[in-house]
């Protein structure tokens, strides 16, 4: 955090995932915790987390791919060539959608948005 981060504006985000929450990453961010602000996510919600969106995406675009991946390689290969076909501004779009799913799950005191 130090080195991406110098500024000291860094936030880390924990979305309370079942390993994120083990008694290891608990030690570990309480060791850390004078190194960088932690942004509390709520437990478990994917209404909040874009990666998501991204990798359904991501396979939209592979389904259509012939022929499939058959290597590891190859679908590494897929993925980097397939997240150059996004439309043009779809990851900032998804980004700029935070406030607006934020707001959702503060309205639904954490439970199951429309996203």
């Amino acid at each position: 955090m130090s080195i991406v981060h110098s500024d000291g504006l860094g936030q880390f985000q924990l979305d309370n995932a079942t390993p994120h929450a083990s008694r290891v990453a608990n030690k570990w961010l309480q060791e850390h915790s004078s190194d960088f602000r932690h942004f509390h996510w709520p437990p478990k919600s994917p209404d909040m987390n874009i990666i998501e969106d991204s990798w359904d995406a991501l396979l939209l675009v592979d389904e259509k791919r012939s022929p499939l991946p058959r290597t590891s390689m190859d679908l590494l290969t897929a993925l980097q060539d397939s997240r150059c076909e996004f439309p043009p501004g779809y990851l900032q779009t998804l980004i700029e959608s935070m406030p607006h799913r934020f707001a959702s799950l503060m309205r639904a005191h954490g439970g199951p948005t429309r996203y």
